[in-house]
């Protein structure tokens, strides 16, 4: 039934305006989209759909390029569906016919939302002008269907900043450096390059993120030289790495040192390739 309704909707005639399909969409006067959460963690780019809710394209740091939409609704879902996902050609675009985008699956109490694909689909059936809409049965009312359309006014000019930021997103995500082992050289508080590059990242996160609560940092050495003095040598290795974080401004008393010296080896100490792996500090971040 509510693709012979949605058929006769997309085709224009008269039974949607005989009030079988509620319609809600943001009017041309009145589109409004805007860039929120701008950072290099995570870009948002939101549309409020008036009487409804927004809805919300997300990209997040991470290794690959992402990106999610999510139709944040005043009122949830009461039961379990699937909504259709069409780009719409608005009135002013005689002749087009309306595509297919993707099916949403509709659970209850929860959002509706989409994968990647289908939310790049959008934005780029939003960038050409068309009106990505969402047709579903009602759950309140078994009269009736629902369409929610995203109004591609205003659009552009804060789609191309929204890409901007995506651009500038850092190309690893918290669980990329929430545990990280940090190597040292011989008998020294100087990293290696490659745990230096670690560090750095680890730092250009922390910059962005306020929401850390806690890192630990655990020292560690080879078992060369004597028992205290590898103790005292895992604490200054670990302390350093605390000076470095606390310039960044994380709070010194949201940062724990432990100096383990010689103890817990993870490889033995019998040749230089393996001291070298006992020679660490251990970073664990936590956050809410």
């Amino acid at each position: 039934m509510i693709l012979r309704i949605l058929i006769i909707c997309l085709t224009g005639l008269s039974a949607c305006a005989q009030g079988s399909m509620r319609q809600y969409a943001a009017p041309v006067e009145d589109s409004d989209w805007q860039v929120v959460n701008e950072n290099r963690l995570q870009c948002a780019l939101e549309h409020n759909v008036p009487g409804y809710g927004d809805a919300v394209f997300t990209s997040v740091a991470s290794k690959q390029l992402n990106m999610a939409f999510e139709l944040d609704m005043h009122v949830l879902p009461r039961e379990f569906g699937v909504a259709a996902v069409y780009s719409v050609p608005p009135t002013w675009m005689p002749g087009r016919t309306p595509k297919p985008i993707a099916e949403m699956q509709v659970r209850k109490q929860y959002n509706g939302d989409l994968p990647e694909k289908a939310a790049w689909t959008m934005l780029s059936e939003l960038e050409k002008g068309f009106w990505p809409t969402i047709y579903y049965q009602d759950w309140y009312n078994r009269y009736d269907k629902v369409s929610v359309a995203l109004n591609a006014s205003n659009f552009t000019p804060q789609y191309r900043e929204f890409i901007r930021c995506v651009s500038n997103l850092l190309p690893y995500s918290f669980e990329d450096i929430a545990y990280t082992v940090l190597s040292y050289e011989k008998n020294s508080t100087d990293l290696t390059k490659y745990s230096q590059k670690r560090l750095n990242m680890i730092g250009e996160y922390l910059k962005e993120d306020a929401d850390l609560e806690l890192v630990l940092l655990d020292g560690y050495t080879d078992s060369y030289g004597g028992r205290w003095n590898n103790e005292q040598l895992s604490l200054r290795r670990a302390n350093a790495v605390k000076e470095y974080f606390s310039a960044l401004g994380i709070p010194a008393q949201r940062i724990e040192v432990t100096g383990h010296g010689e103890r817990r080896h993870i490889a033995p100490n019998n040749t230089s390739d393996a001291r070298a792996k006992n020679r660490r500090v251990v970073v664990r971040l936590s956050k809410s």
